[in-house]
């Protein structure tokens, strides 16, 4: 259905109107997981995604007739800013089905781009049927996310750029969600380099691609960072491409995708969104499959939310240790906040937020309940830290 060749015209369609990105050796994150890791930074595109890949190459394909009528799609963000980026410099106009869960800064941005956007639906699938119905009513073009030969082809285009740049790599890793990314860079990859394992990378809860490649019932739901893959259908296309194929689908908990945006941040100074780390966060799950083996990993988005961000770093903090949440009863006598605060400081640690409870909370008239957030360098220096307080008080970590 698709063959290298179509993934090499895609390429020289769409040069200069998608961003050849960065394809980078990472030695931090090298040296954590015991595998070579290259990052192929997608989201640095202009829309901050690779969707532009596939979106650009279809929208380039259509006929003038197909111009005018219009295009619509249906997307929970990236794909959606992808078509209203590229329909706009063609002049063609667009409307976007989003559900309505979608994140504010996503949804602002599709319009920022001059698309009409349309909320609707509390899923995906929901979303795609809306989108379908106005297709019909409105005589539109449908421009699919995922299930669509021309936007399989601009997606390999993601791992042609890799293995141009890094042709010893010996495995990709691809975030997965209805599996054109995936089908279109197994395709490219397997043309380049005979024997290179491909594998795809979902978030547990949404593991859609992989109960259909092991003959399972699609079962997926409940809340993710990783939004942007989290699909109930898979591209029939993309499957028949992928099946038998590829080298395998990495499950990734929802802790460690967050763990993985905070690492990206840390170790490669970039910003993913959860389903634009969820490739890392496949091989932080699986380190043993990949542990002296030179991986390629695909960062395919960086469109994520301040305040969701916010949220999943100081998570990421709290569970490292760097970021103390203590609980201690107390009496209440003068003195006494003042003595911790110095125990604190004098360990080195920096309090950030004190809560101090004398009316409600408390067991006794005599006592008081205090609740400290500290900031610590690690997990031994938190302990330390605890070490002192419990030298006094009763402290319990919260």
């Amino acid at each position: 259905m698709i063959s290298l060749a179509d993934i090499e015209s895609a390429a020289a369609r769409i040069a200069g109107k998608v961003i050849r990105t960065p394809m980078l050796a990472n030695p931090g994150l090298s040296r954590l997981t015991g595998a070579e890791i290259w990052l192929k930074l997608d989201n640095m595109q202009v829309t901050g995604a690779f969707k532009e890949r596939g979106a650009a190459n279809r929208l380039a394909l259509l006929t003038d007739a197909e111009r005018g009528c219009g295009v619509i799609a249906m997307s929970a963000g990236n794909h959606a800013q992808a078509v209203a980026r590229h329909a706009s410099l063609l002049g063609i106009a667009a409307t976007i089905v989003m559900p309505k869960f979608t994140p504010s800064t996503k949804v602002t941005r599709t319009a920022a781009w001059g698309a009409t956007v349309v909320l609707h639906g509390e899923t995906l699938a929901e979303a795609a049927a809306h989108a379908q119905a106005l297709a019909h009513a409105r005589s539109l073009v449908f421009v699919h996310p995922y299930d669509d030969v021309a936007i399989i082809a601009g997606q390999g285009t993601l791992a042609l750029e890799m293995l141009q740049d890094a042709p010893d790599l010996d495995a990709l890793i691809i975030p997965t969600g209805g599996g054109g990314l995936l089908a279109g860079c197994l395709v490219a990859a397997s043309a380049l380099k005979p024997g290179i394992a491909v594998y795809g990378a979902e978030v547990e809860t949404y593991a859609a691609m992989a109960q259909r490649l092991t003959g399972d019932t699609v079962s997926v739901g409940g809340a993710t960072v990783a939004e942007g893959i989290a699909v109930r259908d898979i591209g029939e296309t993309a499957f028949e491409l992928l099946n038998r194929r590829v080298a395998g689908v990495l499950l990734a908990p929802e802790r460690a995708i967050e763990e993985a945006i905070g690492l990206l941040i840390e170790a490669a100074k970039t910003v993913a969104e959860g389903a634009g780390a969820v490739g890392l966060a496949g091989l932080l799950t699986h380190p043993a499959r990949f542990r002296g083996r030179r991986v390629g990993i695909a960062i395919t988005g960086g469109n994520i939310d301040t305040r969701i961000l916010s949220n999943v770093l100081l998570r990421d903090l709290l569970r490292d240790g760097r970021l103390l949440r203590l609980h201690l009863q107390i009496p209440d006598r003068p003195g006494v906040l003042a003595d911790i605060a110095g125990k604190i400081g004098g360990s080195g640690g920096n309090i950030i937020e004190v809560s101090h409870q004398r009316l409600f909370a408390a067991s006794s008239v005599q006592a008081a309940e205090l609740e400290v957030m500290v900031e610590a360098r690690d997990k031994p220096h938190a302990n330390a830290i605890v070490e002192a307080l419990q030298e006094t008080y009763t402290v319990r970590r919260v």
